[in-house]
Formats: C-alpha cells, sequence, structure tokens
C-alpha cells in the first residue's frame, strides 16, 4: 500500500484528510479510487490503514481501519554525522541512509569538507527534509528521520558523550565493525562519523577518540565519503539485529 506522512491535525476521529499535495498523487498519479486503501504516519511510529472514502479535486479523506506500529522502523537509533560535501552526493546519502534506517543526521564540516559553510539556507534545509520523508514513506519507516542544521566538527566530537556507542570510519587503524556493538542494547543509541573526500585529518580523528569513540574500517578497499556513509551505517544496523 502507498504510505503518506500526514500532520497530526489532519486527524478527526476516524477520519483522516490529505494534503492538497497528497490529493494530486492520488488522483492524477496513482489514479486511486474510493474503497482503496492507504498507509497514513503521524510521525510517532505508528501507521494507519486507511480507506478511502472520498477522492475528489476539493477533498480527498479515508476512514481509519487499523492502527498498528510500523514494522519497518528500527528498534534501535543511529545518528550520522556525515562530512558535507557536494549537493548531490549529500542528498545520495540522505535519502539512501533513510531507507537503511538512519534516525538522525548531522551534517558536519571538517577540515577537508568541500563545502564548509554551516550557514544552510532554508529552501535547502527544506528541500533535504522532503528527500528524508519521501525516502522514509517509499522504505516503510514509520518515522521521519531528524536533519540538523550543519555544525564544525569540533562541536560534534562533543556530543559523543550523549550515545551508548560511537564510532569514526577510520582508513588506517580501525577495528572491524562485527562483534564491535555486542554491548549495546536492543533500543540503543549509536552515533556514526563519516569524513570528507581524503578522509578525517589525523588530529580529528585522535579528538574523536579521546572523547570516547571507537575507531572502524570498512574493510580493505577505499569508499568514497557517499559509499561509506550509506555502506557503515547498513552495517551497524545489522550488527545492532536491524537488518534481519
Amino acid at each position: 500500500m502507498h504510505r503518506f506522512f500526514v500532520d497530526k491535525s489532519s486527524f478527526m476521529d476516524d477520519e483522516v484528510l490529505l494534503s492538497k499535495k497528497q490529493v494530486h498523487q492520488i488522483r492524477h498519479v496513482l489514479r486511486m479510487n474510493e474503497g482503496e486503501h492507504i498507509i497514513v504516519l503521524d510521525n510517532t511510529g505508528f501507521e494507519y490503514e486507511v480507506e478511502l472514502s472520498t477522492v475528489g479535486k476539493d477533498k480527498t479523506a479515508g476512514t481509519i481501519v487499523e492502527k498498528r506500529r510500523s514494522p519497518g522502523e528500527p528498534l534501535s537509533r543511529l545518528t550520522l554525522y556525515q562530512s558535507l560535501m557536494s549537493r548531490d552526493k549529500f542528498e545520495f546519502v540522505l535519502q539512501k541512509c533513510t531507507e537503511v534506517g538512519v534516525s538522525r543526521f548531522v551534517p558536519v564540516v571538517t577540515e577537508r569538507s568541500v563545502v564548509r559553510d554551516t550557514a544552510v539556507k532554508e529552501s535547502k534545509l527544506r528541500r533535504w527534509r522532503t528527500i528524508i520523508m519521501e525516502a522514509a514513506e517509499q522504505s516503510g519507516r514509520g518515522l521521519i528521520p531528524e536533519l540538523r542544521v550543519p555544525i564544525e566538527y569540533r562541536q560534534a566530537i562533543i556530543e559523543t558523550e550523549e550515545y551508548d556507542m560511537s564510532l569514526i570510519g577510520c582508513t588506517k587503524r580501525g577495528k572491524e565493525l562485527h562483534g564491535s556493538l555486542a554491548l549495546v542494547r536492543a533500543d540503543g543509541h549509536v552515533s556514526l562519523f563519516i569524513g570528507p573526500e581524503g578522509g578525517f585529518t589525523d588530529e580529528e580523528v585522535e579528538s574523536c577518540l579521546e572523547e570516547g569513540a571507537m575507531p572502524v574500517t570498512l574493510g580493505r578497499r577505499i569508499l568514497r565519503t557517499e559509499t561509506a556513509g550509506v555502506v557503515a551505517s547498513a552495517l551497524v544496523l545489522y550488527e545492532l539485529g536491524e537488518m534481519e
């Protein structure tokens, strides 16, 4: 069934109203009719199976048939601290890592980051959030991953104490991911730092380790930063039992 995130104000008792954009998609793109079912999500981790009762130009609404927890939402939480990169590459990471199961994205400006400005226009943030929301709908998520505004690396590493475990991707001195998260509880919160093209500097790695992070490797091959973000996120969630 097709999935749509809606605002909580769209719920009125057992009826759900769809937005104008969703009305267009349901009527003109999907060509759905009254009596067909969709999944509506309120960004709380629950999903609602809804039977369309009205499919019109001025109003498209449905009746809630069943409420249940969204089975595609990970119990474990993963925050990805991704070094900023070019627009296309960063948007690729947002989309694919949402599909994989990342819970929060924190763009980071590192010493070798291609993009070095933490000030991002609101229009770009809206675009990024739309990419995340659409990927969450497509992949069966029950929550829209959080997107924070970009921060400096020195601020990012201070936040490692907030997590059950923090990992930083290293090509030289990292440990294998396999077995490294065995002590993290099932509903734990892990952070993952992925560097820019060229990787983190030795000083950046050392300062992150001093804050308690663990260095990890993704194997013998060198991955591009956008590839590393997706692969590492998938491996971490696999080790947490979220890819079964």
